[in-house]
C-alpha cells in the first residue's frame, strides 16, 4: 500500500474502500473481504447508516486498530459545536473504537463552523487523529482554512476523468489540503467504462479502465475511495501500484473533463433546498 502524508504529519492510505450504498446485510462481509485483500482505509459516514457494520468487521478482522485507517463523516443534521461533538462520540461507539483516523464534515451547509471547532477540539483530545471537510468548493475551503482555527487535512470531493475539478485541486494544493476523490468511476455512468480514450489506455497497459482511473488519481497525488461488493472487483481496484501511466496518458485522461458534476453544484440555491429536504426526511434516522 502507498500512502499520502497529511499536513499534520499523519499518513493516509492512497486508496480506500468506501461503503456508501452498501446495505447493512452486505457491509460486514464486504469490509472483511476488502481488509483481507489488503485495503487499509475504510470510508464510511453517519448518513450511510452502516457504521455499526464497519465496526463489527473491524472487530472480526483480527487486525490491530492501528493497522486500519478509519474515516467517518458528520451529517449536517448534527452541525453546531455540541451536536457535532456528541455525534462523533456516537460514531466511535458504533465503530467500536476509541478514536477515528479522520472525521470530515459531510456537506458545506448550516453551522459548519461550530461543527469544525468541535472536530478540532476532538483532535486535541486524541479522539480524532485528522480532520477535514467534504464537498467544499474552493471559496468555502479557503474560508475555513483561513478562519476555522486549523487548516483541514483533507477535502473529499467528486473527482473523476469527466469531472477533474482542476481548479479545486489546485486550490487544495495551495492550502496544503489533500484532495480525496469520491465517485472516481462516476458510478459507471456516462459510458465511462467504454470511453474510447480510457479503453485504449487500458488496453495498451493490459489493465482495466477502473485501474487506469485509480492510477491516474494516484499519480496526480489524489487519494481515492472505491466501492464494490464483488471480491474480484475489489482485487482489481486495489492492484494499481505496479504500473504507471505516461505523461501522454495523463494528458489524454485530463482532456476528457466536461466540467460537469454527475450530481449537483453545491453552490446553488437548489442544492441548499435539496439538503434541507434531506435533513427533514432523515431526521432521527441517522
Amino acid at each position: 500500500m502507498e500512502y499520502f502524508k497529511l499536513n499534520n504529519g499523519e499518513r493516509m492510505p492512497a486508496i480506500g474502500f468506501g461503503v456508501y450504498q452498501i446495505p447493512k446485510e452486505a457491509a460486514v462481509q464486504a469490509v472483511l473481504d476488502a481488509l483481507e485483500i489488503g485495503y487499509r482505509k475504510i470510508d464510511t459516514a453517519q448518513s450511510y447508516r452502516n457504521e455499526e457494520e464497519v465496526g463489527e468487521a473491524l472487530a472480526r478482522s483480527g487486525l490491530r486498530r492501528g493497522e486500519v485507517y478509519v474515516t467517518t463523516k458528520v451529517w449536517i443534521e448534527f452541525y453546531g459545536y455540541d451536536s457535532a461533538k456528541e455525534s462523533v462520540m456516537r460514531s466511535l461507539d458504533r465503530l467500536r473504537t476509541d478514536y477515528a483516523d479522520l472525521v470530515l464534515l459531510h456537506q458545506p451547509f448550516g453551522d459548519y463552523y461550530g461543527a469544525y471547532r468541535a472536530l478540532i477540539d476532538l483532535q486535541r483530545e486524541g479522539l480524532v487523529r485528522s480532520v477535514g471537510v467534504s464537498n467544499f468548493y474552493p471559496d468555502r475551503l479557503s474560508d475555513i482554512a483561513a478562519f476555522g482555527g486549523e487548516v483541514p487535512q483533507v477535502n473529499q470531493i467528486e473527482i473523476n476523468p469527466f469531472f477533474t475539478q482542476k481548479e479545486a485541486v489546485d486550490n487544495m494544493r495551495r492550502e496544503g489540503v489533500l484532495a480525496e476523490s469520491w465517485g472516481p468511476f462516476r458510478e459507471g455512468k456516462d459510458g465511462i467504462f467504454t470511453d474510447p480514450t480510457l479503453t485504449d489506455i487500458a488496453r495498451r497497459h493490459g489493465r482495466s479502465v477502473a485501474q487506469v482511473i485509480l492510477r491516474w488519481l494516484y499519480q496526480l497525488g489524489i487519494s481515492s475511495n472505491c466501492k464494490s461488493v464483488r471480491r474480484e472487483r475489489m482485487k482489481e481496484n486495489f492492484s494499481v501500484f505496479d504500473f504507471a501511466l505516461t505523461e501522454e496518458d495523463m494528458a489524454r485522461v485530463a482532456a476528457l473533463d466536461t466540467g460537469r458534476s454527475l450530481f449537483l453544484d453545491h453552490r446553488t440555491p437548489e442544492a441548499v433546498a435539496l439538503f434541507k429536504s434531506f435533513i427533514e426526511s432523515r431526521r432521527g434516522k441517522v
